[in-house]
């Protein structure tokens, strides 16, 4: 070979290898200037999965606080933000329990900015030697249905001492008044009125319970509109003939609902009633039907006193009263639009109301219509 030639390529070889070595030199001095990262932790096995399919919020957390895993409930739930547990008592319980490795199962109120509070129950337990398991559920539904059954018992219980206690001193008066026949007479009409109230207070209130007892879907059957309508007025004809009340029916007939006869024919019953008992001698009540889209609705109109606007979104809950002197004198008990919002509710429809004093109301219950059989040979060729 040419010396040139040789000089030329050793030349080359010695140029590829120092460029080979000052590239080595630099990726071991960025290697050993380089942070060493820590492993990243690794959940036991298979708690990944058994997390992915509980109902239940859980959340796993590490030594350092930091969320490892956390099921698509706890998410949904707030439990967790970004890397963190939101919430301070939680997690102060996971740090209890990583100290002493003691299970601790404690009832937690959790506040987020525009959203209701939420009360959970927290069972947390450790989770092998740096792991730490919290299981949360939801109770605030419980807690919801536990108030409003409490607050419940005590309306009852304080709206049956009144008639109870006013028998029991008309009695009395009675008693003290035995030598006089017409304050007898009076006293004895006084305590009939309040027997009455009583009775049909405690027919409400089991009625109401019954209610919300029963899922009308269950055995459901095709209810007749016009049947239902039909004892709803017969129920108030009494009532409606001692004040000159005329009850008229229209709209259109044959129409059908899907659910339970009695509850669809109380719920029309309750707003029949109250309209003769909140309308004037001598005025007209008129309920009718009609079709809108695939819904039937039942109004019920009168000409009676009206309800004021501030009263409209209240009129539905249970003992409530817009005017508690009126109530009185009407033997009203609070309850008959509470029965109608709950029969509308489990049959997939609705109530609502439109009043103005002086003017009379509207309530309006709409229930999805069924197509009977009756009604689907008409429409075939």
């Amino acid at each position: 070979m040419d010396p040139t030639l040789q000089a030329f390529v050793a030349a080359v070889v010695g140029a590829v290898v120092a460029g080979g070595g000052v590239i080595a030199w630099h990726i071991s001095d960025r290697q050993q200037h380089r942070e060493p990262t820590a492993p990243e932790p690794v959940l036991p096995y298979g708690v990944a999965t058994v997390l992915s399919t509980l109902r239940s919020s859980a959340v796993v957390v590490d030594g350092a606080d930091v969320v490892l895993k956390a099921s698509a409930p706890a998410y949904a739930l707030g439990l967790v933000r970004g890397s963190r547990l939101a919430s301070e008592a939680l997690a102060e319980q996971v740090s209890m329990v990583r100290r002493d490795g003691q299970i601790r199962e404690s009832e937690i109120s959790m506040t987020r900015a525009g959203a209701p509070v939420r009360h959970v129950t927290a069972r947390v337990a450790p989770l092998g030697s740096r792991l730490v398991l919290a299981l949360v559920e939801d109770r605030t539904r419980e807690r919801r249905v536990e108030e409003v059954r409490r607050d419940f018992v005590a309306n009852v219980s304080h709206e049956l001492k009144t008639p109870v206690g006013a028998i029991r001193l008309l009695s009395e008066a009675m008693l003290e008044a035995a030598d006089d026949p017409e304050a007898v007479k009076r006293f004895a009409h006084r305590m009939g009125t309040e027997s009455d109230r009583l009775s049909k207070l405690v027919q409400q209130i089991i009625e109401l319970s019954r209610l919300q007892a029963d899922d009308p879907l269950d055995a459901a059957v095709p209810v007749h509109l016009d049947d239902a309508i039909r004892s709803a007025v017969d129920a108030s004809v009494i009532d409606a003939g001692a004040k000159r009340i005329a009850v008229t029916v229209g709209g259109q007939d044959d129409l059908q609902v899907f659910g339970n006869e009695k509850q669809v024919t109380a719920a029309v019953a309750n707003l029949v009633s109250n309209a003769v008992s909140y309308s004037d001698p001598g005025s007209t009540v008129l309920v009718s039907t009609r079709v809108v889209d695939t819904s039937v609705e039942i109004s019920v109109v009168d000409q009676g006193i009206g309800i004021p606007a501030g009263e409209l979104d209240r009129i539905f809950e249970r003992f409530y009263r817009v005017d508690p002197a009126r109530h009185r004198s009407t033997g009203g008990t609070g309850l008959g639009l509470s029965i109608v919002k709950h029969v509308a509710a489990t049959h997939g429809g609705e109530v609502r109301v439109w009043s103005e004093p002086g003017h009379g109301s509207t309530f309006t219950l709409t229930l999805p219509q069924h197509f009977g059989s009756e009604r689907k040979q008409e429409d075939s060729p």
